[in-house]
């Protein structure tokens, strides 16, 4: 058994956003742990804690993420909580983590990944290739506009934002005619009603870190650290691993259309990239492998690459 085993007296506090999709993340999290060591539901408690980003989403409707801060509007205050002791872990989407996590805390246990496609969603479960020129598609996503605007630039892009159920709203309402989800956030709800096309990662290449689950912890909390560790899954770390470190070297944001995706296959991993220009004039592409022992340099060296071939300005033009 672990150093401290959490119980109904002592229950182990997992800090989760409100969001359908962050509490399924926290449950599944809660599940994993309650079967690794035997637990009782008991043992655990779910606290929900409101971000700056949940209010500044409600109070901007479908204004641009990169105008409301970025990234770490949706942590810094459930990070906050785990520093201060008033939760024992942070069950994230690692698609929407700073690289850089703050002093104190580590990031180091990940579930297995799920479905790392974008899904390409409109009535009648259409495709992409279907839509005529010049219909509307809503999408918050940097890299999701950027990339449309590259392959499609007949259509014409607009805001949008909000839960699966605001969004199948706006989509009946006529708001735009098709919008992108991450194919792991349906799953992990199962909404197998929302009509969607899952779109490869050669149609369109994910968000680093897409469909995966990561759980923070504080850096000196040893006990924690070691139940945590028998629910780490090993190659989606390994992958991480790859992928962060490629968005670390470009400096990725929400303000910066950036795509990647590591892959294993035997005792290699390979990883595809791509940077765009936020209006979809310049697309920049690499992919290369590596020996998995390598998977963080091998990120690092492509960003590297990258950053060289971009050049100074190159995530400056109007999006």
């Amino acid at each position: 058994m672990p150093l401290v085993t959490p119980s109904p007296q002592t229950p182990l506090k997992i800090g989760t956003r409100g969001s359908p999709l962050a509490l399924a993340q926290a449950h599944e999290t809660r599940d994993r742990l309650m079967a690794a060591f035997g637990l009782e539901e008991a043992a655990f408690e779910i606290v929900v804690i409101k971000t700056t980003g949940d209010d500044a989403v409600l109070i901007a409707g479908d204004k641009p993420l990169k105008e409301l801060g970025g990234k770490g509007l949706f942590t810094r205050e459930i990070e906050a909580a785990l520093l201060t002791g008033d939760i024992d872990i942070a069950v994230h989407s690692m698609k929407d983590m700073p690289v850089d996590q703050p002093a104190g805390l580590v990031l180091d246990t990940y579930l297995p990944r799920e479905d790392v496609r974008d899904a390409f969603v409109a009535p009648g479960g259409i495709s992409l290739s279907d839509l005529p020129a010049g219909a509307v598609v809503g999408s918050s996503s940097l890299r999701r506009r950027a990339q449309i605007a590259a392959r499609r630039p007949d259509l014409k892009l607009v805001e949008f934002r909000g839960n699966v159920q605001t969004r199948m709203r706006k989509l009946a309402d006529g708001v735009a005619s098709a919008t992108f989800l991450a194919m792991a956030g349906l799953n992990r709800l199962g909404m197998a009603e929302v009509p969607r096309v899952g779109l490869s990662p050669e149609e369109m290449l994910p968000a680093v870190a897409q469909g995966a689950i990561g759980i923070e912890r504080r850096i000196d909390d040893r006990a924690t650290a070691e139940l945590l560790a028998a629910i780490h899954d090993g190659p989606t770390g390994t992958r991480l691993a790859a992928e962060r470190a490629y968005l670390a070297g470009l400096d990725g944001s929400c303000q910066t259309p950036i795509a990647g995706l590591a892959e294993l296959s035997g005792g290699e991993i390979r990883l595809r990239g791509e940077i765009l220009r936020p209006d979809g004039s310049e697309v920049l592409t690499d992919d290369r492998t590596a020996p998995v022992e390598d998977a963080a340099a091998l990120g690092a060296d492509m960003a590297r690459d990258l950053r060289r071939r971009a050049g100074p300005n190159f995530f400056d033009a109007a999006a």
